[in-house]
C-alpha cells in the first residue's frame, strides 16, 4: 500500500463523519468477535460480532478477510476507546427492507428459512430483515403445531410493510388458497359423473369420508361406502389410505362419490344365485314384527316372513332367531325388478307324521 502524502494526510484527518451515514472501508483485522476496518477516518471502524449478524457465536474469521471490501453503517462516531462504532447488520436490514418493500409492492413470492417458531406464528429472515408470519396465515387451516415448520424453507408473499414499526408481515395462507383454487378448478375440467378416480382418505366422520381427489374434497357418505352396511366408516378407512372412489355426482363445487361399481353389483348375477328353489345360507340382519331379513352377501338381503320361520306357531321373529344367527332357507320367490327376495326355512322342516287313529275296543 502506497503511503498517503501529507495533504492526503491532512484530509483524512479533517473528514467528518455522522451518526446513520453509510461508509465504505477495507479490512485490516478480523477476530473471532470483531472486524476492523479502515474506513479513511482518523479513527478506524469497528464492527462487533453482534453488529455484524444475527447469528449466534458466528467466528467471524470465517466470515470476512482481511482486505476485503465492506459497506456500513455509523452507530457511533467515538466508542469511548476512541474507535468509531459501525454496524453491517443493520445496514444490510436497511437494504433487505428495501428488497421487502419492493416485494411488498409487487406481490412478489419469496421463499425464505422459518428462523424461529413462536407462540403466534413463524418468524423468518430475508437478508437479515425479519419477517413474521402470524399463526392465522401460516395455512388455510388451523395449525395446532407450528413446530413442524421449524428449520423449513417456505414460501409467502409480504402482506403488510412498516419497518418504522417494526411490522413487516408474511402471508402463506393466500398462495396456499390460490393454489387450492386453481388445482380445483383443474380438477373439475377432467372429472365427470361416472369417472372412476384416485383419492387420499383426508377425514373419516360417522357419517362418511372426506376424499382428497387432488384440487377438491368429495365425500364419500356411508351409504355408498358399500353395496353391503356399513355400521361404522371409522373401522372401514384410515386417514391417508388410498382409495378408488366413483364420481356419483357433481353440484356446484360439492362432489359426492361412491364405492358401489356398477360391474360388483351382487344383484348382476342374483337371478341365477338365488333362483326360486334354492336352498341358501344367509345371517339374520335385522328382525321386524312380522319377519326377518336376512342377508345372503353384501348387498342382496331377503325376507323371512314370520309365518315362513317354522312349521310351529311362531308369534314373533325374536322368539325363534336372533340377530347375526346363520340359517338355511329357500328361495320361495324372486322379483328382480323390485330387487326382493323371499325365503322360507318352513319348508325345509319335516312334515309333522299324522297321528295314528286308534278306535275303541267293543
Amino acid at each position: 500500500m502506497s503511503e498517503l502524502s501529507f495533504g492526503e494526510m491532512l484530509e483524512e484527518f479533517d473528514k467528518t463523519i455522522r451518526v446513520g451515514e453509510k461508509v465504505e472501508g477495507t479490512v485490516i483485522s478480523v477476530k473471532e468477535d470483531e472486524i476492523i476496518l479502515n474506513i479513511g477516518y482518523k479513527a478506524d471502524g469497528i464492527i462487533t460480532r453482534n453488529e455484524y449478524t444475527n447469528t449466534p457465536n458466528v467466528d467471524l474469521t470465517t466470515m470476512v478477510q482481511v482486505g476485503e471490501k465492506m459497506e456500513a453503517k455509523v452507530l457511533k462516531v467515538n466508542d469511548g476507546e476512541g474507535q468509531v462504532l459501525l454496524t453491517y447488520k443493520r445496514l444490510a436490514v436497511d437494504k433487505a427492507n428495501e428488497r421487502l418493500e419492493e416485494a411488498f409492492n409487487n406481490k412478489e413470492v419469496l421463499k425464505a428459512k422459518v428462523a424461529q417458531v413462536l407462540d403466534g406464528g413463524l418468524s423468518v429472515v430475508v437478508d437479515e430483515a425479519r419477517v413474521f408470519i402470524p399463526a392465522s396465515l401460516v395455512s388455510d387451516t388451523y395449525e395446532k403445531n407450528l413446530e413442524k415448520y421449524a428449520d423449513q424453507e417456505i414460501e409467502f408473499v409480504i402482506s403488510e410493510f412498516n419497518p418504522k414499526r417494526r411490522r413487516i408481515i408474511g402471508d402463506r395462507k393466500q398462495l396456499i388458497v390460490a393454489e387450492k383454487a386453481e388445482k380445483q378448478k383443474e380438477l373439475f375440467a377432467r372429472i365427470s359423473v361416472g369417472d372412476t378416480v384416485e383419492g387420499v382418505v383426508k377425514n373419516v366422520t360417522d357419517f362418511g369420508a372426506f376424499i382428497d381427489l387432488g384440487g377438491a374434497d368429495g365425500l364419500l357418505h356411508i351409504s355408498e361406502m358399500s353395496w353391503g352396511r356399513v355400521e361404522n366408516p371409522k373401522k372401514v378407512f384410515k386417514v391417508g389410505e388410498n382409495v378408488k372412489v366413483l364420481i356419483k355426482d357433481i353440484s356446484g363445487d360439492k362432489i359426492a362419490l361412491s364405492m358401489k361399481f356398477p360391474e360388483t353389483n351382487p344383484w348382476n348375477n342374483a337371478a341365477e344365485k338365488y333362483a326360486v328353489g334354492t336352498v341358501v345360507t344367509g345371517k339374520v340382519a335385522r328382525m321386524t314384527d312380522f319377519g326377518a331379513f336376512v342377508e345372503l352377501e353384501a348387498g342382496v338381503d331377503a325376507l323371512l316372513h314370520v309365518s315362513q320361520i317354522s312349521r310351529v306357531h311362531v308369534e314373533k321373529p325374536a322368539d325363534f332367531l336372533k340377530i347375526g344367527q346363520v340359517i338355511e332357507a329357500k328361495v320361495v320367490d324372486f322379483n328382480e325388478e323390485e330387487k326382493k327376495i323371499s325365503l322360507s326355512m318352513k319348508v325345509l322342516e319335516p312334515e309333522a307324521a299324522p297321528a295314528e287313529e286308534t278306535t275303541e275296543e267293543e
